[in-house]
């Protein structure tokens, strides 16, 4: 018997989903969930095919039904409504009306491989929850500036300046490479971008005054922590590399030879090669923890498991240890402490930021070269070191 609301309406759903055909290989599909479906089995070309006509009540009975007819009519003058189905989808992303939700995906698994996973992983999350509420089902080429501009303004209003920076950023990338592919012809927030708050400076807590960086060295070597921790903890100024970088270092990524340390892209912000000279006293403190860690895989181990490197906590948990606050002084702050005294020591500008592993956007350095100025910066890195051991003595 053919299907009537009252029947649709009364099925309910059971351990197995099962089918109430309607008439003309119409039937109405029910999963266990209580979804009901309207499809439609047909031959063509010698395949049976299955074609979806709609979901109830989204979908009611009678306009299931006309879908049906249409594609009843279709098969009979020898089109496939699948492959026409398959083609309409694809014509209504060449018309320019894909979304901005779907583009973004896109663009995120083109470009993620450039990134760190984290890194990537901030980005994408980010933009699920302040951009894409607003604008992601709009197609792209109907996304504007205004309408770019009042979402923007309402992650300002929670108070969240830096994030509506990061996301405008992130949006102008996606609509850079939507341009690319022909789907739309601008990018919508180059219009805004002076209607923004001004970005507020963030800076990592750090000490750059000589007279308290001797102390706060001589605080390290007293640390009586475990020993693993104490070693990354005497490293890091001397590299000044990101907290994260330095606890994902492996031994086979140190060339004693060479006084090298070599990190791979992957490990690194800007997914580019890096390459750290080693001082003297550097070389140092890696081969006395070689002592205890050598036997594994990376440098500094967890404590609980030595297959994974410490915790991402733990450089900035000993230094609160020492008794320095997080508004004093953090892990990342010794890269600013380097930066500040070696710029003020008169060292090339472009050393410091290659050995801060900086890419210069605006010029042909932009092009990075793990292994440029090397030779400087091996002279530059045991200047540094040897000036924090003179900073040590003065205390």
């Amino acid at each position: 018997m053919a299907l009537t609301e009252l029947k649709i309406k009364s099925a309910q759903p059971t351990d197995k989903q099962y089918k109430i055909t309607d008439g003309k290989s119409m039937y109405l599909l029910i999963k266990p969930n209580g979804s009901k479906y309207f499809r439609m089995d047909y031959r063509f070309a010698g395949k049976r095919k299955t074609l979806s006509l709609g979901v109830y009540p989204e979908i009611s009975l009678k306009e299931a039904r006309i879908k049906r007819d249409e594609a009843r009519k279709l098969i009979s003058e020898g089109t496939d409504p699948l492959m026409l189905k398959k083609i309409n989808k694809i014509t209504l992303i060449q018309d320019n009306q894909e979304t901005f939700s779907i583009f973004s995906k896109k663009w995120f698994d083109n470009y993620k491989d450039q990134w760190t996973i984290k890194h990537g992983e901030r980005k994408y999350r980010r933009l699920e929850i302040h951009a894409l509420p607003y604008i992601g089902n709009m197609p792209i080429k109907e996304i504007t500036p205004p309408i770019i501009l009042g979402m923007i303004q309402n992650i300002e209003k929670r108070g969240k300046n830096e994030t509506a920076h990061r996301i405008l950023g992130t949006v102008s990338e996606i609509f850079v490479y939507a341009i690319s592919m022909g789907l739309t012809e601008r990018d919508p927030t180059r219009d805004i971008q002076k209607a923004l708050k001004p970005k507020q400076t963030k800076h990592m807590a750090t000490i750059t005054d000589p007279k308290k960086i001797g102390p706060l060295l001589n605080a390290i070597d007293g640390y009586d922590g475990y020993y693993e921790t104490l070693s990354a903890l005497k490293l890091l100024p001397l590299v000044f590399v990101r907290p994260g970088v330095l606890r994902h270092m492996e031994w086979h990524e140190i060339d004693f030879t060479k006084k090298l340390w070599t990190i791979p892209a992957e490990k690194m912000k800007m997914r580019k090669e890096h390459v750290v000279p080693l001082s003297i006293q550097a070389l140092e403190i890696i081969k006395d923890v070689q002592l205890i860690t050598g036997q594994w895989d990376y440098v500094f181990p967890s404590i609980r498991s030595k297959d994974r490197p410490m915790s991402d906590n733990t450089i900035n948990a000993a230094i609160r240890r020492l008794g320095y606050s997080k508004e004093e002084l953090t892990g990342h702050g010794f890269r600013s402490m380097a930066s500040t005294i070696l710029h003020e020591n008169n060292w090339p500008s472009d050393h410091i930021e290659v050995q801060l592993s900086h890419v210069d956007k605006n010029t042909i350095r932009g092009i990075y070269n793990s292994a440029i100025y090397l030779e400087g910066r091996k002279k530059m890195m045991q200047w540094w070191a040897d000036y924090l051991d003179s900073l040590k003595k003065e205390v």
